[in-house]
């Protein structure tokens, strides 16, 4: 049976629902993110774009091209209960779907032409959307997950566009090899020294040369800008969930050890979810007795994977669930409610400084393994010297806490 996916993106999404909020920024340029110079752009209204401003950028930066916009610092709680809102009406029409990231979801509307017409039920969800939620949303309909995806950035703002099968390689020959998924800013400038810029050229090329050029990446690109994934929906589910615990040998109430301990798991997780390309939604902490009674807590919040965001939550719950009257003999974390979704939540809460810190720790823990980085406070003078050392038997890089 031939499949047939659907690809929803909700539309400039943090301005979308701060326009939501107040009527008065509709049709001004908008920029949502850190206030300071400092801060990064998480999002910016299509007025915003015609003067070069883009998602990423220092804030400082894009009010100097575009001084006549409204700043607005954003809330991550906010953004979260209406993706949720949107969630929940998807989760009601579609047998089948994907939450990709806090404001993207592809949907397998696989043989529901017998019934209703694909191309018709998606038109019906999309406005069921709007008109419950207030929010824009664009979709794309085709046979795979990447022609859909194209398709919905072709559509917008605010509208659809469907994709016949058969016609996947016309539709994609004329557009640039940047619109194709996996083409960051780096990849595509390494084809275009080699004089490739449409999607067309690369479709005329054997896949064997595009390999030599980019290894297995340019095998999938190649397949990519010639229509072909075959890439499944991956259901949602919000139990889905990573966690980790450690049971002492001997019981304790060394709170200084336990808070250590708690907030070097949380750091484990955290790299855990971005290494994964995975944002948390939901904390709980798991605490266990001398006397076997084990008892947790947990806690909605705003999607993030940041160490920072994470650490003083946990520590939080930590707080609110301990007895100190009694041993503990196991304590332990979970993150769930886990979509995919890279490091973009928490762009309004941090400056560009602290985003390429928390790139180069990952890539030091890629290399060196998780536990070659960690926080000062994670760790007591006992345990520095017990742990295993990747640089050369020199002690792991310590990072000296401190509140954000």
């Amino acid at each position: 049976m031939n499949k047939t996916i659907l690809h929803l993106d909700l539309d400039t999404f943090y301005v979308s629902v701060e326009r939501l909020i107040d009527r008065a920024l509709q049709n001004r340029p908008l920029l949502v993110g850190g206030t300071s110079d400092r801060g990064v752009v998480a999002a910016c209204s299509y007025e915003t774009r015609s003067f070069g401003v883009h998602s990423g950028m220092p804030m400082k930066m894009a009010k100097e091209l575009c001084p006549e916009a409204v700043v607005i610092r954003g809330n991550a709680g906010t953004y979260s209960k209406h993706s949720d809102l949107v969630t929940d009406i998807i989760k009601e029409k579609v047998p089948l779907f994907e939450k990709s990231s806090i404001d993207e979801f592809y949907a397998d509307l696989s043989g529901m032409d017998r019934f209703f017409g694909c191309y018709q039920y998606a038109s019906e969800l999309r406005t069921t959307i709007m008109k419950e939620t207030g929010l824009p949303i664009s979709f794309g309909l085709s046979v795979n997950k990447v022609v859909s995806k194209v398709a919905t950035n072709e559509a917008k703002p605010n509208s659809q566009m469907k994709i016949d099968e058969g016609y996947e390689k016309p539709f994609l020959a004329p557009l640039s090899l940047k619109k194709i998924p996996m083409v960051g800013d780096k990849t595509y400038q390494t084809l275009r020294n080699l004089g490739l810029r449409k999607v067309k050229t690369v479709q005329e090329m054997p896949i064997d040369l595009m390999q030599r050029v980019l290894g297995a990446n340019g095998a999938v690109i190649w397949k990519r800008a010639n229509g072909i994934d075959h890439t499944p929906v991956i259901p949602f589910s919000e139990r889905k969930s990573i966690s980790t615990e450690r049971t002492f040998d001997r019981d304790t109430i060394d709170v200084v050890k336990l808070r250590g301990i708690l907030i070097a798991m949380t750091e484990n997780l955290a790299y855990q979810l971005r290494r994964g390309e995975k944002l948390t939604a939901c904390i709980a902490v798991k605490i266990r007795y001398s006397d076997f009674n084990t008892y947790s807590k947990q806690l909605r919040i705003p999607y993030t994977s940041a160490d920072h965001i994470l650490v003083p939550k946990i520590l939080d719950l930590f707080k609110a669930l301990y007895n100190r009257r009694l041993l503990v003999r196991l304590i332990g974390i979970r993150f769930s409610y886990l979509v995919s979704g890279n490091y973009q939540i928490n762009l309004f809460e941090d400056t560009e400084e602290s985003l390429n810190l928390y790139a180069a720790l990952d890539r030091i823990r890629n290399q060196y393994g998780d536990r070659s980085v960690i926080r000062a406070s994670a760790m007591g003078a006992k345990t520095i010297g017990r742990m295993h050392n990747p640089f050369n038997g020199q002690p792991p890089v310590v990072l000296a806490h401190r509140k954000q």
